[in-house]
C-alpha cells in the first residue's frame, strides 16, 4: 500500500520524509515522490520505481526546505510512471497532494472539472482531489476549508494529505473511510504524519492516530483535529512503547487486530496496476496469461492448505460463474496422493501466503510433472511458489505477522475475481458491457470493507455474549459457503473454541441434531442469491432452541426480527460479498479470544509457515 510521510518545524524535510518513507518500504510500492517548500514555491521531485531512484535524483537535484511530504505509491489508476507517481501539483503550481486508496466517484468529478477547462497531467484519481482543493481556494476559501470540501465531495476510502505555497505554516490530511491509518507524530516545534508509526519512530514517540471522518491542520506549533463536518474534536495522546515490536502495532493491541484493519490497504493493494476503470479491463502481466492458453484451458485445480483453500472455494465459484470453466478445489496434501487427471489443458493454481507451504509445493510439482500450466497466489515476493510458477499474482498485502491469517485470506479473493473477469474476457464468453460492470464494482470494495471494520464495537459487544460458550456451528450457502469455513476455522484457532462451519443445506443432514440453548448457531445471510434459504435456516435453528448469530445486509428486516445477535454488514455485489462477510467473523473470532487473555498472533501448536508435511 501506498506509504505516506509528512514534516513541518525547522529542520530540512528532505532527509527525514526520505528516511520515513523508507521505514515504509515493506508496503510494496511501484513509484515514489517527495514535494517540499522552499523560497515561496513548491518543489517536486518524483518517479517510477524504488526509492533508491528517487534519492538518486534528489541527489542530482536537490530539493531543500519545510513542511513537506513524501509518497510510495502502488498504481491503480494509470500506470507506474513518472506523470502518475505522487505528490500531484495544482495547475498554478500552488497546491500539492498525496492520497493513499481509491477515489471511487473520480470519473465523475474528473468530467466535471474537464468541463471547466481543467487539463489533466496524469492519469490518476489522486489529481481530481488537488484540482477540487484550487477550485475551492479561487473561490476565496482558506486551505483548511477548501479542503474540507474536497474531503467531503470525493467518495470511497482514501487518506488524504496536503499543503500549499500560499499557506506554508501548515499541512492538512484527513482519514475518510477506514482506509488504513494516519498517525500524527508530535515533536518540540515540530511536528510529524505518517502511514505507520515505524516511518516517525526515531523522532518522537507520543503520537495522536486519526479515526475515520476525521481531518487535521498540523503546524509546528499544534494540531487541530476536526470532523469532516467541522465539530472539533480534543484528541488523545498516545506514548509508543520503545519496544520495536510493540511500536509496529501501533494503536493496536495484537498484530491480528492490525491486520485485520489493514485489509482496506490490502484490497487497494491487490487492485494496484491491474484495474484499468476507465476502460473497465483487468491486466494481470505476472500471470502470462494470453488468449491461446485461455482458450485452451479446459480444467482449473485449486489447490491450497487451511484458510487459503477456503479462499480457493470462493474462487471456484467465481471463475466457474464468470468464465464458465470447470474448476475444482483440492486440498493440497490430498492432491499428489489422489492421482489427479491432470493434462496440459489443465491449470494447477495454487494459493499460498508464505508461498513455502510444503503440502502446497508438493501439489505443485505434481501438476507440473502430469504437463499443466502452475500458476499460484502468493503474498511473500520472491517464495518458491512464486519463482517456480509458470506465472503469477502477488496478493500485496503487505507482512502478515499474526499467524492467523485475516489480509492474506480477503486478498486472493479479490485477485480470483480478477483472474475470472479476465479468463471470461480472453474466452469471449463475456460482453464489454459485463465486463466493464464486474470491474466497476471492484471500485466500491476498499470503501466497504472500512464501513465494515467500523463496526467493531457492535462485534465486540456480541463476543462478550460468546466468550464462555464451548461449541459453535457455522452455516452458509453457495458462495458464503467458504466463509462459514474460514469463521470457524478462526474462532478455532485462535479461542480454543469447538466450531465447525457447514453447507446450510446440511444442517438437517446431522449437525441439527446439536442445536440446544447452548449451542451458538453463526449464519451467513447476506443478501445474495441463496438469501432465502438461509432464512429457513435461521427458523429452523431458532425452533430448536439455538441462539443464532446473523451475518446480514443493513436493512434486511426479515432478519431483524429472526435472529438474536445480528453483524451487520453493508449491500456487496453478491460477487464480492465474501470479502465483506468474513469481517465480522474475524473480528469475533478475534475479540472472543483477548476477552479470554489467549495469546492470539502465537495461537499453541500453530506456525505461519508449514514448511513440513
Amino acid at each position: 500500500m501506498c506509504g505516506i510521510v509528512g514534516y513541518i518545524g525547522p529542520r530540512d524535510a528532505t532527509p527525514i520524509i526520505l528516511n520515513g518513507l523508507k521505514r515504509l518500504e515493506y508496503r510494496g510500492y511501484d513509484s515514489a515522490g517527495i514535494a517540499v517548500f522552499n523560497g515561496g514555491q513548491l518543489e517536486v521531485r518524483k518517479d517510477a520505481g524504488k526509492l533508491s531512484q528517487l534519492i538518486d535524483l534528489v541527489n542530482k537535484s536537490p530539493i531543500n526546505g519545510a513542511p513537506g511530504i513524501g509518497h510510495t505509491r502502488w498504481a491503480t489508476h494509470g500506470a507506474p510512471s513518472q506523470r502518475n507517481a505522487h505528490p500531484h501539483v495544482s495547475r498554478n503550481g500552488r497546491v500539492v497532494v498525496v492520497q493513499n486508496g481509491i477515489v471511487e466517484n473520480f470519473l465523475e468529478l474528473k468530467e466535471e472539472l474537464m468541463a471547466e477547462g481543467v487539463e489533466f497531467q496524469s492519469d490518476t484519481d489522486t489529481e481530481t482531489i488537488v484540482h477540487l482543493v484550487e477550485h475551492y481556494l479561487a473561490t476565496g476559501l482558506d486551505l483548511v476549508e477548501a479542503a474540507r470540501r474536497t474531503f467531503n465531495q470525493i467518495q470511497g476510502a482514501n487518506v488524504v494529505v496536503l499543503m500549499s505555497a500560499d499557506e506554508p505554516d501548515k499541512i492538512v490530511t484527513a482519514r475518510i473511510g477506514n482506509a488504513g491509518g494516519v498517525v500524527i507524530g508530535l515533536g518540540e516545534d515540530e511536528n510529524f504524519l505518517a502511514s505507520d508509526t515505524p516511518a516517525i519512530m526515531d523522532h518522537t514517540r507520543n503520537v495522536i492516530f486519526l479515526e475515520s471522518r476525521q481531518m487535521a491542520t498540523v503546524t509546528r506549533s499544534d494540531v487541530c483535529i476536526q470532523t469532516l463536518d467541522g465539530n472539533k474534536i480534543k484528541p488523545q495522546t498516545h506514548s509508543v512503547s520503545w519496544d520495536p515490536v510493540a511500536a509496529e502495532k501501533g494503536e493496536y493491541r495484537h498484530f491480528m487486530q492490525k491486520e485485520i484493519h489493514e485489509q482496506v490497504r490490502a484490497v487497494t493493494d491487490t487492485l494496484a496496476g491491474r484495474v484499468d476503470f476507465g476502460r473497465g479491463e483487468i491486466r494481470l502481466p505476472d500471470l502470462k496469461l494470453t488468449k491461446e492458453l485461455a482458450n485452451k484451458i479446459e480444467k482449473i485445480y485449486i489447490t491450497a492448505c487451511g484458510t487459503a483453500a477456503y479462499a480457493g472455494m470462493v474462487g471456484k465459484y467465481l471463475i466457474e460463474k464468470i468464465a464458465r470453466v470447470p474448476t475444482e478445489v483440492v486440498i493440497a496434501s490430498e492432491f499428489r496422493y489422489s492421482d489427479p487427471v491432470v493434462d496440459d489443458k489443465t491449470v494447477v493454481l495454487a494459493i499460498s501466503q508464505s508461498g513455502e507451504t510444503a503440502d502446497t509445493l508438493a501439489a505443485m510439482e505434481e501438476g507440473r510433472r502430469k504437463g499443466a500450466v502452475v500458476w499460484s497466489i502468493v503474498n511473500a515476493i520472491g517464495s518458491q511458489a512464486m519463482r517456480t510458477a509458470d506465472g503469477f499474482i502477488s496478493m500485496q498485502t503487505g507482512p502478515e505477522i499474526g499467524v492467523a491469517s485475516t489480509k492474506a485470506f480477503v486478498a486472493p479473493l479479490v485477485d480470483q475475481y480478477m483472474l475470472a473477469i479476465l479468463l471470461a474476457d480472453l474466452r469471449g464468453v463475456i460482453d464489454e458491457k459485463t465486463r466493464k460492470a464486474l470491474v466497476a464494482d471492484l471500485r466500491l470494495i476498499p470503501d466497504l470493507v472500512g464501513r465494515t471494520l467500523d463496526r467493531e464495537a457492535e462485534v465486540e459487544k456480541v463476543a462478550y455474549a460468546l466468550k464462555d460458550v464451548r461449541d459453535c456451528l457455522y452455516l452458509g450457502r453457495g458462495i458464503n459457503m467458504p466463509i462459514a469455513y474460514e469463521g470457524a476455522l478462526k474462532l478455532k484457532e485462535i479461542s480454543y473454541i469447538h466450531a465447525e462451519g457447514y453447507p446450510a443445506g446440511e444442517m438437517k443432514h446431522g449437525p441439527i441434531a446439536l442445536i440446544d440453548k447452548a449451542m451458538p448457531v453463526v449464519c451467513l445471510a447476506p443478501k445474495d442469491p441463496w438469501h432465502e434459504k438461509m432464512i429457513s435456516q435461521i427458523q429452523q435453528a431458532k425452533a430448536r432452541g439455538g441462539t443464532v448469530i446473523a451475518i446480514a445486509t443493513d436493512g434486511d428486516e426479515l432478519i431483524d426480527g429472526m435472529a438474536d445477535h445480528i453483524l451487520w454488514v453493508p449491500e456487496t455485489p453478491w460477487m464480492l460479498l465474501p470479502v465483506v462477510t468474513v469481517l465480522p467473523l474475524q473480528m469475533l473470532a478475534y475479540h472472543i479470544a483477548a476477552i479470554r487473555g489467549l495469546d492470539i498472533d502465537q495461537p499453541r501448536n500453530l506456525a505461519k509457515s508449514v514448511t513440513v508435511e
